[in-house]
């Protein structure tokens, strides 16, 4: 998607350990028009399947989630990173290690909001090692459901988090793939452009 890109080029900042910041657009101030662009994107790629639900983790999904979910006229389900008292019933659980946080969550979702046999489309705003999707994968499987796709605005390709799904035939849509990525010179390269 050229407008990410060049949003990433223009406002993104490369720190030192691959890591991308872009939260001044992306997972901290939110661009809605950005947002609105990445939605229709979405429904673009993923127009062949039914979606029932879309799935994502707290924090820096729900904000995309919500957006892509209006082009599908469908609810959305975030997997918390903690238990609260507010939830109650039979919940599906799945540990999930975090890149950009260096830990390891045991994330939770209400089995009543995802139901055996529906078509759940996977949301995030990055992709690194993988391990959130795949988190976010098992719960779907564990309730019985179906994986119709997972939709990443920004997929670090030089990491293994997208051949590893890829490998287990999971149908991978980034809307951004960074193939490399220069802390010293600024400069970032997107696979397209390899």
């Amino acid at each position: 998607m050229e407008l990410l890109k060049e949003r990433i080029r223009k406002d993104g900042i490369i720190k030192p350990g691959n890591v991308l910041k872009v939260d001044n657009f992306l997972n901290h101030q939110m661009d809605i028009q950005l947002f609105n662009e990445i939605g229709k994107e979405f429904k673009r790629r993923f127009a062949d399947v039914k979606v029932d639900r879309i799935l994502t983790i707290e924090a820096s999904g729900i904000g995309i989630a919500a957006v892509v979910a209006q082009y599908f006229d469908c609810p959305v389900v975030f997997a918390k990173k903690s238990q609260s008292i507010n939830l109650d019933g039979t919940m599906l659980s799945t540990q999930i290690e975090s890149f950009t946080h260096k830990r390891t969550y045991e994330v939770i979702v209400a089995s009543r909001f995802i139901k055996p046999g529906e078509n759940i489309l996977v949301i995030d705003d990055f992709m690194a090692n993988g391990c959130a999707a795949l988190g976010l994968v098992q719960l779907i499987h564990d309730a019985h459901a179906n994986v119709v796709g997972i939709g990443i605005v920004i997929e670090k390709g030089f990491q293994q988090g997208g051949a590893k799904l890829r490998e287990q035939g999971l149908r991978v849509e980034s809307l951004a793939i960074v193939d490399a990525m220069d802390a010293d010179a600024q400069t970032i390269t997107f696979r397209e452009d390899s």
